[in-house]
């Protein structure tokens, strides 16, 4: 898996959730298929009346989710930001030209009405829950930061085997400290509560 794969299995699901927070920091999300893929990055199409375009103006914060029928979830974390003037209509063309259906919403002149945004910079997660032990990875997208999540075992360990037992995916290994395989981890926190000595951690990401 990699960057490049995720967003060819996105492509294949079409339709997306695009998630965003309104003025008053509510969520907002909708489902956006008006998509054009390039190998690092995607360009999407809404028009300049719609909330989802002043949410996007005024932060540029998205999560986009993709589900597909293998039961693999694609999330990207990333900021959106409008392609410059002087391309907008050759994006626009592009978009429209791949998803004939578009004619019919915006017909004739009116797609003038349409803004594309570019994402280029984020972060991409692939997590797969068809397989056992499940199969989770992360990507960087523009060499964006990969932030660190789920669990981690300290020195604290006094090898129970506590946290082995209490796992869902049998992802943990015995050592000294015990460690979580993290591509097979569900971040569920099971390790976390049945710990007796609290030597189970939450990762941090060191920006």
């Amino acid at each position: 898996m990699d960057l490049q794969i995720c967003l060819e299995k996105l492509q294949r699901v079409g339709v997306l959730n695009f998630a965003t927070v309104d003025k008053d920091g509510a969520p907002q999300i909708r489902n956006i298929s008006a998509i054009h893929y390039e190998k690092d990055g995607l360009y999407f199409f809404t028009a300049r009346g719609k909330e989802f375009c002043g949410q996007l103006l005024y932060d540029g914060r998205v999560q986009i989710l993709g589900y597909t029928k293998y039961k693999e979830m694609i999330r990207l974390s990333a900021k959106a930001y409008p392609v410059a003037e002087e391309e907008q209509e050759k994006w626009i063309d592009m978009i429209f030209e791949e998803q004939p259906y578009l004619a019919n919403v915006y017909p004739g002149e009116t797609r003038k009405i349409g803004i594309v945004f570019a994402i280029k910079e984020g972060t991409a997660e692939y997590f797969n829950l068809g397989v056992r032990p499940i199969f989770r990875e992360s990507y960087s997208m523009g060499g964006v930061a990969v932030p660190a999540k789920g669990y981690q075992i300290s020195e604290r360990c006094i090898g129970c085997g506590t946290c082995q037992k209490h796992c869902p995916q049998g992802c943990i290994e015995a050592g000294k400290p015990f460690v979580i395989k993290q591509e097979h981890c569900l971040h569920c926190g099971s390790c976390k509560e049945h710990c007796p000595v609290q030597a189970v951690e939450v990762r941090r990401w060191n920006s």
